[in-house]
């Protein structure tokens, strides 16, 4: 549906959740920090995921006890109420990764979404494995066009579907043009589009939604009829508050 806006639907859930708990008026603390890599994703074999890189970064938010993450590309620290959250501007990377991250850590502790914490170690990997073992068994050999290159997503995709079925965009210019595990990168804001017209299945990455492009894909795909799956931490509590299919099979 044309003019639909995930951040502005999401704002408006959250500000729900914390009047109708009482939560507005309580002096509760909100700290996001930027995650050194070590703390986000431990110490993969695989050392291409962007976390190592630091073209993203992982930030955290802690309230009343219990975690949220999101990623971005413009960290920012922030001290404040919830109500303070609900105050901030839309409008720029770093603000729409303090709330989702703050949204993730609310919906914990009211018990609405789990899983709002980034898997480590050698768990991406296995997560990239269910992700493609799971859409086989559910959909059989189809085109999936994979929005924001996730190492091992991509490779494992690669492996179970056949490079020819795979493809995949990024907005990272390091790597748009090269080639992956037999797949090129593609230009994520000039080709998606055209990725999403080839696709059977969308697999795009919640960061979509920190970096304001998630409304255009989501249009894309319906306009297309096509399946959207959403994949990572930055997700959680949007797949559930928003009824979006999402696959994260090793959060925390």
């Amino acid at each position: 549906m044309a003019g639909r806006n995930v951040v502005r639907e999401l704002k408006e859930r959250f500000r729900e959740l914390v009047e109708n708990n009482g939560l507005g008026d309580e002096e509760v603390k909100v700290t996001v920090g930027a995650l050194t890599p070590k703390q986000a994703i431990g110490s993969p074999a695989r050392r291409d995921f962007p976390l190592l890189h630091g073209r993203e970064v992982m930030i955290e938010a802690q309230v009343l006890g219990s975690c949220g993450q999101a990623f971005t590309d413009s960290p920012r620290d922030f001290i404040g109420s919830l109500n303070d959250v609900i105050a901030l501007e839309m409008d720029t990377n770093r603000n729409r990764a303090i709330f989702t991250a703050t949204l993730n850590a609310v919906a914990a502790h009211l018990g609405i979404a789990t899983g709002t914490r980034h898997c480590r170690n050698e768990e991406p990997e296995e997560c990239g494995r269910e992700i493609a073992k799971h859409i086989m068994g559910d959909s059989g050999r189809v085109k999936i066009g994979l929005v924001g290159l996730q190492p091992a997503i991509l490779d494992n995709l690669v492996h179970t579907f056949g490079a020819e079925y795979v493809r995949c965009t990024d907005l990272n210019t390091e790597n748009i043009g090269t080639k992956k595990y037999g797949v090129e990168i593609r230009d994520g804001m000039t080709d998606t589009g055209k990725m999403i017209e080839w696709c059977d299945i969308v697999l795009v990455t919640a960061s979509a939604i920190n970096n304001n492009t998630f409304d255009e894909i989501r249009e894309k795909a319906e306009k297309e009829r096509k399946r959207l799956i959403v994949f990572g931490v930055t997700g959680a509590a949007a797949a559930v508050l928003l009824g979006l299919e999402r696959l994260c099979f090793r959060p925390h």
